[in-house]
């Protein structure tokens, strides 16, 4: 192997190269590539904070869907509460609605009867005026005897 002056130029050049690449060349690349890299960290870790994120948002979406679950059954049951107090009510004022028809009705009937026997008294007055008279073959004057009448009528 010679050893000639071509080689020891190219050694040289090469040298100067590679002083030129170390210089000028290799910085604005391992720049790149740190930025490169730095950039890619930082998008794993966005990554990973959206994953926690995203359980995080579900865990809260969970907790409250039960609450408002809950909520619902609350307003559920209230619901069915004053369904069954406004049934109780319609149910006591249908009782005394119908306590006051059947007391009413009670009170017409107590008038009616009276009215009844009030007539009935008054005929039988007549109709014992009427026996009178003929049995004792004369006038009975009704105005005169109104007191005997009258007590009649009231025992009867």
């Amino acid at each position: 192997m010679n050893f000639n002056a071509t080689f020891i130029g190219q050694i040289v050049v090469f040298a100067i190269f590679v002083w030129f690449c170390a210089k000028f060349v290799w910085p604005p690349i391992m720049d790149a590539m740190q930025a490169r890299q730095k950039k890619i960290a930082e998008g794993l870790d966005s990554a990973d904070r959206a994953a926690k994120d995203l359980e995080l948002a579900q865990h809260d979406v969970a907790k409250k869907l039960q609450e408002a679950k809950q909520e619902a059954a609350a307003i559920l049951e209230q619901a069915n509460k004053r369904a069954a107090q406004l049934v109780d009510e319609a149910k006591a004022e249908a009782r005394v609605e119908g306590e006051r028809i059947v007391a009413s009705a009670q009170s017409e009937v107590d008038k009616e009867v009276n009215a009844a026997r009030e007539e009935l008294r008054s005929r039988i007055s007549e109709l014992t005026l009427a026996g009178a008279e003929r049995i004792l073959g004369s006038e009975v004057d009704a105005k005169k005897h109104s007191e005997l009448l009258d007590k009649l009528a009231a025992e009867l």
